[in-house]
């Protein structure tokens, strides 16, 4: 799949947040890359590219305070090609990325890889 249709899933997963996870996103830029870089596996003690399907980088809201502001946009990446060659119907894909957007923004909002299990579990 070329880049292009790859983003427009992810705009189209964006797109279909409930409007209240997507209002909290004002500092916070969505952007597909690649692969991850072997500095990018390196902080997250990733061996395999494949094995990286997203990354989220900034400040979650729950550590946010009074000295927050004038700051860069966190960001969510994508990953395309680990997730292309896991997922390789269009519709498989397209589930997979709203997943891993979803698991991206949680980090947003500051949950860590335990309580979005926990999260996962109950629905």
């Amino acid at each position: 799949m070329n880049r292009e249709a790859f983003e427009e899933l992810v705009l189209r997963a964006l797109r279909a947040l409930p409007p209240r996870f997507r209002k909290r996103l004002d500092n916070v830029e969505v952007v597909v890359k690649e692969r991850p870089s072997q500095k990018i596996m390196a902080e997250c003690g990733v061996e395999s590219p494949g094995v990286l399907l997203g990354l989220y980088r900034g400040i979650p809201l729950r550590e946010r305070g009074a000295w927050y502001g004038n700051v860069l946009p966190d960001q969510i990446i994508i990953f395309q090609r680990p997730l292309e060659s896991m997922y390789p119907t269009k519709g498989e894909l397209e589930r997979r990325i709203r997943e891993v957007l979803m698991h991206e923004i949680g980090h947003h909002f500051g949950l860590g890889e335990e309580e979005m299990e926990d999260a996962r579990e109950e629905t």
